[in-house]
């Protein structure tokens, strides 16, 4: 029989009286994409810092390579003499060289020639995006590229890295900014990878659809073991959610308070809380709609579309754009709209990369869920630490962050931990309007479990919720209204019982054969979507 590709047993490590990881054994057979879930601190990155040599597991561990036993722990770097090799979240790409450059420095570094031929480099590099249909300039600047473009290009450098030894390509939440199209388009490259029946691919993500849709088998981890490992065909996202929280998604649902969409009284038009008339800029149309006190308005879309670009347009950080917001009674032109101004205006803005854009990594969580009430926490000279320690402490525990240790630099926080924070930060000064992008993506169940219940709670208490996302169940589970654009124009509006993952889907992948006027030339990925 042929060895599997990975082979883990024994597997545990103990991180002063913490243990991160417990008898797990983990088995990747040659030739196959296995999916690894769990929620936030369950292991997986432990595991991965251990096959990739960064932690040192406890003595019993195993590790089997090809059918051959390798030593562990692993020395730095021996993981890619392996063929194994990692594309993490962050991607690891440096902005300002080129696609050929990021993909081939590696190996002019390990070639170690005193002059690199650029011209010879280029020419590989776009004969490996050509052999996986991939139409990207190697010339081009990465800061060019689409996030899409930008998460393939990191992992066909991962692959090329390992030449003719591959054995196994961990991708670590590689879809988590991605659209809906572009998260198609990577898992056809993985397919093209896998098909060989040599390399393997270890997927991890948040992502229960995803991971089955695209895996051959998934082994979740619970509190630092192997709750178990199960084949993709013959289980389903609930029987995921079973394993990965130890319930059924309605009591994980349940434990969390969260209730379905309250669905308010329909918005009446000229009366609703937040009112957007002809919004337009690059990618929008001159769109108008309106959000009333306590409904959740979701927007959505194919990638370039629009919807993602409506919510920096209405916080005054969307570049070149005109039209006008009316919340209540205050009115404000979009063309001279600013943070600052939105703010005062009672408007937040959580954005997508909330470690980019959310927060400060190097900062405390303590600094940056109080950013926005600094000023009210002393006097006009001098600031009150111990009121600000106190307030910050009273945050953390109301929203759940974990660890409890308010002096713990946000960065190294989970994903599911920074959204906390970064909703605590603004959701504590009870504003009138909340902009959410993606607030879900890439973090665990439990999470998105207290998220949806906390969007809730805002939206009872009054607030009025803009939410832009690509996940549907997102949507269905959470907004009372979603709007679909295409080219900058909103061409559905979903409600009822019509709000749900599949009319969504159907929508947002016909939604350019919805558009007012002649039918224009569709773009390559809306073909192929259609």
């Amino acid at each position: 029989m042929t060895a599997p590709a990975i082979r883990l047993s024994g597997l545990s490590k103990t991180f002063g009286a913490q243990r991160a990881l417990d008898d797990v054994t983990l088995e990747i057979p040659a030739g196959t994409v296995h999916g690894l879930l769990g929620e936030n601190g369950s292991g997986k990155s432990t595991l991965i810092k251990v096959l990739t040599g960064v932690h040192e597991p406890d003595p019993g561990a195993r590790l089997e390579v090809r059918g051959r036993e390798v030593d562990l722990p692993l020395p730095p770097g021996a993981f890619r003499d392996l063929g194994i090799s990692v594309v993490h979240q962050d991607l690891g790409l440096l902005p300002d060289l080129s696609v050929a450059e990021n993909m081939r420095i590696a190996q002019g570094i390990a070639a170690r020639r005193a002059v690199v031929s650029w011209r010879t480099e280029r020419r590989l590099a776009g004969q490996t995006l050509r052999r996986h249909g991939l139409d990207i300039d190697p010339a081009a600047p990465v800061a060019t590229l689409s996030d899409t473009e930008r998460a393939l290009v990191a992992i066909l450098r991962a692959v090329d890295e390992l030449g003719e030894h591959r054995t196994l390509l961990i991708l670590d939440e590689p879809t988590v900014f991605l659209p809906r199209e572009g998260t198609d388009l990577l898992f056809r490259v993985v397919a093209d990878l896998v098909a060989d029946g040599s390399t393997s691919v270890l997927l991890v993500s948040h992502d229960l659809t995803e991971v089955l849709d695209h895996t051959h088998a998934v082994t979740v981890l619970r509190d630092g073991r192997v709750a178990g490992t199960v084949e993709s065909a013959t289980t389903d996202p609930a029987g995921l959610t079973e394993l990965i929280v130890g319930a059924d998604l309605a009591a994980a649902v349940r434990r969390h308070a969260v209730s379905g969409p309250a669905a308010p009284e329909r918005p009446v038009a000229g009366r609703g809380r937040v009112q957007v008339a002809a919004l337009t800029s690059p990618r929008l149309a001159g769109i108008s709609f309106d959000v009333a006190r306590g409904e959740v308005l979701g927007l959505t879309g194919l990638a370039g579309s629009g919807y993602a670009e409506v919510l920096p347009a209405l916080y005054g950080a969307g570049g070149k754009v005109s039209g006008d917001l009316l919340v209540d009674r205050d009115a404000l032109q979009l063309s001279t709209l600013t943070p600052s101004r939105a703010l005062a205006t009672g408007v937040v803005h959580v954005p997508a990369d909330r470690r980019r854009d959310g927060g400060i990594a190097e900062e405390s969580v303590e600094r940056n869920v109080t950013m926005p009430v600094m000023t009210t926490l002393g006097t006009r000279f001098r600031l009150d630490r111990t009121a600000l320690r106190r307030r910050a402490a009273e945050l953390c525990r109301a929203y759940d962050v974990r660890p409890f240790d308010p002096g713990k630099a946000f960065g190294t926080l989970s994903g599911g931990n920074q959204q906390k924070a970064v909703l605590a930060k603004w959701l504590q000064t009870d504003p009138r309007v909340v902009l959410l992008a993606e607030p879900t993506q890439g973090i665990d169940v439990g999470a998105k479990a207290f998220v949806f219940d906390l969007l809730r709670r805002t939206a009872e208490r009054g607030a009025s919720i803009l939410l832009a996302s690509s996940d549907y169940e997102q949507l269905a589970t959470v907004c009372d209204r979603v709007l679909v654009l295409a080219r900058g124009h909103v061409v559905a509006e979903l409600s009822g019982a019509d709000l749900n993952q599949a009319v969504l889907s159907d929508r947002v992948l016909s939604s350019t054969r919805l558009l007012p006027g002649p039918r224009p030339h569709p773009t390559a990925l809306e073909r192929e979507a259609s």
